[in-house]
């Protein structure tokens, strides 16, 4: 095994002289109007991606800006390496080329989310807390406010322990998930809640509602 890190360090390079040389020989190919069609492909792709990130409820490790530019820079360098792997190979390697880095990328993502869910469902028997029963994790919005607010409680005392990498992102997630109910139910309590102090160990019991308001008979007589 002492050799895997030395040879992935070199399977990695070898693969990106490989990108960098294909990369190369596309723009060459392509000259002035085809790199201009690249360009302009790369810039459609980022201001999409922006877009995504800007109106995505789920918690992203990178910002708007930084999704933009990285797609923006994945369109370039894909297209470039598409052409370079026609002109050299020919429309057929171009074409395996695509269908191949797909399939790895599919996989790749449905291994993450396969290992996420996982995590998620086997938190109470991974992370720190003995007296906390076994069970799958529930959706949020199946909560009831008392349960978000101990799960907001619980998993931040978990964080303090030491976890996995993808037990420690799961839980991060979670987490979130739980602030976004908690603003739903009662974003007038949520917002004291925020502005109270630190959030890492703050009970929102105190802040948001456990249940509902009931209107009055007078309002709903008005309502009528």
């Amino acid at each position: 095994m002492p050799v895997r890190g030395p040879l992935s360090r070199f399977l990695a390079g070898l693969g990106l002289v490989l990108v960098a040389a294909l990369s190369v020989v596309g723009g060459i190919a392509l000259r002035g109007p085809g790199l201009v069609a690249v360009l302009v492909s790369g810039v459609m792709a980022g201001c999409i991606a922006a877009g995504v990130a800007r109106e995505s409820t789920q918690p992203r490790g990178r910002s708007v800006v930084e999704s933009a530019f990285l797609a923006t820079a994945v369109t370039v360098l894909a297209l470039l390496v598409l052409s370079g792997t026609a002109l050299l190979a020919g429309g057929g390697a171009a074409v395996l080329l695509v269908g191949v880095a797909g399939a790895c990328w599919g996989a790749n993502r449905w291994l993450r989310e396969r290992r996420t869910r996982a995590v998620l469902a086997d938190l109470s028997v991974q992370l720190p807390g003995a007296g906390v029963r076994p069970h799958p994790v529930r959706s949020v919005d199946a909560l009831t406010t008392g349960d978000l607010a101990e799960e907001w409680l619980r998993t931040g005392s978990s964080l303090q322990g030491r976890l996995s990498p993808a037990a420690r992102q799961a839980l991060v997630t979670r987490r979130a998930h739980v602030l976004d109910e908690l603003e739903r139910r009662d974003p007038s309590g949520f917002a004291r809640w925020m502005a109270a102090g630190p959030l890492a160990s703050a009970d929102p019991a105190g802040f948001v509602r456990i249940e509902p308001p009931r209107a009055t008979p007078g309002a709903e007589t008005e309502a009528a």
